[in-house]
Order: structure tokens, then C-alpha cells, then sequence
């Protein structure tokens, strides 16, 4: 059975950092998108950013560029989500999840095959 594993979620307060890590097993995990994805408490799931398969194309929302950064590591069949400079608006439970499509279709939730369990992330003010 393929599983997405989440860690590294927890409170924080605003301004600080914090990784999260998805670790993958039973899949060609070289070969996936690795997307990000949040929802927050009474709003829809949403895109954060992806990276493709092949290390080095990334993507983000509007609302993380230039705060969030996302990375991966093939040998560990593991994506990281470096969050920093976080704010309350950025309290969500987070997604990884993993597709067999590129990174041009990385916003679509629905093509996504794999999903995490989600880790909790919250910020206080």
C-alpha cells in the first residue's frame, strides 16, 4: 500500500520557521510531482506549490512565493516544505501528494494519485 507520510507540523509563533517532510514508500517516488497543498479552518484545500520529478522546477501560490520553499530528495524518497517568516494566516493543515503528472498540471487537485495524512501547522500572533 503506497503512503505519503507528514512530519514536522506544530505551533510556532509569527515570524518564525518551520520544515515539513513527506516521506513516500511503495512508489517510483523519482518519478511523481510532489505537490503541497493547505486547509485552513472553514476554507477549501488549497494549492501551495509542487516541485517536479526531476529536482530543480518549482511552483507556488501568490500567497507563500518568496516565503515557502520546496525541496526534495530522491535517495530518501522524501519532499521537504521549508515554511519561514510564517504568519496566523498561515495555520492550516498540510497536504503532500503525489502525481504522475507534470508540474504544468501541479495546481489540480484531482490529479494528484497519492495523498498525505496531513500535518497540523499553527501560528499564533
Amino acid at each position: 500500500q503506497v503512503q505519503l507520510v507528514e512530519s514536522g507540523g506544530g505551533l510556532v509563533q509569527a515570524g518564525a520557521s518551520l520544515r515539513l517532510s513527506c516521506r513516500s514508500s511503495r512508489i517510483t517516488f523519482s518519478t511523481y510531482t510532489m505537490g503541497w497543498f493547505r486547509q485552513a479552518p472553514g476554507k477549501d484545500r488549497e494549492f501551495v506549490g509542487a516541485i517536479a520529478w526531476g529536482n530543480t522546477n518549482t511552483q507556488y501560490s501568490d500567497s507563500v512565493k518568496g516565503r515557502f520553499t520546496i525541496t526534495r530528495d530522491n535517495t530518501k524518497s522524501t519532499a521537504y516544505l521549508f515554511m519561514n517568516n510564517l504568519n496566523p494566516e498561515d495555520t492550516a493543515i498540510y497536504y503532500c501528494a503525489a502525481s504522475r503528472n507534470g508540474l504544468e498540471y501541479s495546481h489540480y487537485q484531482q490529479l494528484y494519485d497519492y495523498w498525505g495524512q496531513g500535518a497540523q501547522v499553527t501560528v499564533s500572533s
